[in-house]
């Protein structure tokens, strides 16, 4: 990757790392389903009367907004509604990171090379020694079924990267670029009404209404992060890395978002890391140099010590 590349993509992990955070804050005073619906309603508006359609069919326009905006984020927010932690979520919703090199090579039959797989299976025991599966905590202070709602969405995720990967495949094919974040900010459009419909199912429309006319600055802070931060920023970087690169290059990278996300949950929310935990962080960090560079990162260690 690209040095430029690979500092957005730094700044990417810290932002999504808070992003389960801010979202814990927000719960507090919206329902979930209307908080994610207004996140994708301010980061669709006014965007959108200023950035032009991107140069593709409706179809992905629409199948993205649905995979990440419908589909993740419903499961996300719901399940941190019922019990699931936020500094846990950020390592959970990573599985995306499995499931979306699998998808590529099955649909796209994009090629995994054995380093890969091998750092996939190292941030593989990382992501287990984070999340106390491996160590001295387990998943007993997790509902199990949150637990599996935001495994849910991790698939819808790795999905929606698949989506991206077929509509950048058709511009090429046009001999033109496709426009990641005119991307984002259009497929911003489609969430908002499928997501209102499932806040009426899970809450009435006094309930919804009262917690817009009593909403407090954290609140409003937690919709402006998540639209304009975690969506429109976030996800123009991340779908602009998607379309630049094979997609088993580029899912790895979120593997940080647990240490930022662990991080930031343990000094805003209290919730605390276990010694396992950090290794589990540096487990994950070489799984992403062997991934991203073979074993040259190792190898040059070992060689310098021997030096």
């Amino acid at each position: 990757m690209k040095r430029r590349d690979i500092i957005l993509a730094f700044i990417l992990v810290i932002i999504w790392g808070a992003n389960f955070t801010v979202i814990k804050l927000g719960l507090y005073g919206i329902p979930s389903m209307l908080l994610a619906a207004m996140r994708y309603i301010f980061a669709a508006f006014p965007a959108v009367f200023f950035v032009k359609k991107p140069s593709i069919q409706w179809k992905y326009i629409i199948a993205y907004g649905l995979t990440v905006g419908v589909g993740q984020f419903s499961c996300l927010f719901y399940a941190m509604d019922i019990g699931m932690p936020a500094g846990i979520s950020s390592i959970v919703t990573q599985s995306q990171a499995f499931m979306t090199p699998l998808f590529a090579a099955m649909l796209l039959k994009e090629p995994i090379k054995g380093s890969q797989i091998t750092g996939l299976a190292v941030s593989a025991i990382g992501l287990c020694l984070i999340g106390g599966i491996i160590g001295d905590r387990g998943l007993s202070t997790v509902p199990f079924g949150a637990f599996l709602v935001t495994l849910l969405a991790a698939f819808f995720w790795a999905i929606s990267n698949i989506v991206l990967r077929y509509a950048n495949k058709e511009a090429e094919a046009q001999d033109k670029t496709l426009d990641m974040f005119g991307m984002v900010v259009w497929s911003s459009l489609i969430p908002p009404i499928p997501l209102l419909g499932m806040a009426l199912l899970l809450d009435s429309p006094e309930t919804l209404i009262s917690s817009l006319s009593n909403i407090s600055i954290v609140s409003v802070f937690s919709i402006l992060y998540l639209a304009f931060c975690a969506t429109l920023f976030g996800y123009g970087v991340w779908s602009s890395l998607m379309g630049k690169y094979p997609a088993a290059k580029v899912a790895p990278l979120s593997l940080l978002v647990p240490i930022t996300g662990l991080i930031v949950s343990w000094v805003v929310l209290d919730e605390r890391l276990t010694s396992m935990q950090w290794v589990g962080g540096i487990v994950i960090i070489i799984g992403l140099l062997i991934n991203n560079f073979g074993f040259t990162p190792i190898k040059t260690v070992f060689k310098a010590k021997e030096k």
